[in-house]
């Protein structure tokens, strides 16, 4: 084995002790920790897979190469299993690259009116609409946790649960893994309905995407540190619709991360669902932090904290989409809004893939 390649030997002992603990009852009994084991497992089972490959090809080559110094027929064949291993060799150094440990989990996607009014709140139910159609494609379930809505059916704010199908353990399918990069400001330009002049508008509209944690104990919360407010729930324009105090509103006092909720019918539910939301706010916050002190390969380079950047235009007149952070453009805007949103994050995975790749190789 080459020196680049030392570090899979830790990497298959570690299969090894996996595979083993899978095949015990007991793991089982904490659903938690067999989900999480089977992920690190089916990820590590890729670095298995790419290094046997990578130590066949270079047995073939070294073996054709001591029989091409006795028979001059075998030298033919070097090429094609050199052409192999130097493939062979470029996959294993890929899956090296180590991939971010929450690639597996499942996301709470909030998607955010911004300027343009209703305009904006209209775009927010396109956008809403992409990523719900985008999750049946990829046949995850999807849950709107809460919602408020704009006089002309758009969505002032709107936070959906994404989660992968049951049974998947490879990160690389997971929530996470494709929705993390839709993080930031999605610029739409198109003739409003509220436009008589037949004029191009700019609006914009926020996506924030948070891993869900999937363990309460996760992430450690003192109830001491929590200010919660009641309150009653309203509609569009600010009628009311409960005439109960079953709305809440908690702040997180160490850092000032406020969630409310009021879609469920009891001040429980509600509440459940805030603390839902505000565990994945605060894991997000903590990752933040992590990623801020990383080294460049461990820091995304297509994923940006900065929420203010503009990734995105989706130009109704041109029917064009373009990610600014990839350069990816095409001109079937209608079929990327009904959910083949595929190729646009495709471009982003590759591009995040490049940097580390690049980093690593430094």
């Amino acid at each position: 084995m080459t020196e680049s390649f030392a570090a899979v030997e830790h990497l298959l002992a570690e299969h090894a002790e996996i595979e083993s603990l899978l095949a015990d009852p007991a793991v089982h009994a904490d659903a938690g920790r067999a989900r999480t084991l089977g992920r690190r497992y089916a990820e590590l089972g890729q670095v298995v897979a790419a290094y046997r490959a990578w130590r066949d090809a270079t047995d073939d080559v070294e073996a054709a190469a001591e029989l091409a110094a006795e028979d001059a027929s075998f030298a033919a064949e070097l090429p094609a299993l050199q052409e192999t291993a130097a493939a062979a060799t470029e996959k294993l150094r890929r899956v090296l690259v180590p991939r971010d440990p929450d690639d597996g989990r499942d996301v709470i996607l909030e998607i955010k009116a911004g300027e343009g009014g209703e305009e904006s709140a209209l775009f927010a139910g396109d956008l809403l609409r992409m990523y719900l159609r985008y999750a049946e494609r990829r046949g995850w379930k999807t849950e709107i946790i809460e919602a408020t809505d704009s006089d002309l059916g758009g969505y002032k704010d709107v936070q959906v649960a994404v989660k992968a199908r049951a049974g998947a353990t490879d990160p690389a399918d997971g929530v996470w893994a494709n929705l993390k990069y839709e993080g930031g400001v999605h610029r739409v330009q198109r003739v409003p309905v509220t436009e008589s002049q037949g004029r191009i508008h700019t609006s914009a509209a926020g996506v924030l995407v948070f891993p869900e944690v999937e363990d309460a104990g996760e992430i450690e919360i003192d109830q001491n540190e929590l200010r919660i407010d009641v309150y009653r729930s309203s509609g569009p324009g600010g009628q009311s619709v409960n005439t109960t105090d079953s709305a809440v509103r908690i702040t997180h006092l160490p850092t000032g991360i406020t969630v409310s909720m009021q879609n469920e019918k009891s001040q429980l539910q509600n509440r459940e669902q805030a603390m839902r939301v505000l565990r994945a706010r605060l894991l997000a916050a903590r990752q933040e932090e992590e990623a801020a002190a990383a080294n460049d390969l461990r820091r995304s380079q297509v994923r940006t904290v900065d929420r203010s950047e503009r990734i995105r235009t989706y130009n109704y007149p041109e029917n064009r989409i373009a990610d600014h952070r990839t350069g990816y453009k095409a001109y079937n805007l209608d079929q990327v809004l009904d959910g083949e949103l595929e190729p646009v994050i495709r471009s982003a995975i590759d591009a995040d893939e490049a940097a580390r790749l690049a980093a690593a190789a430094s």
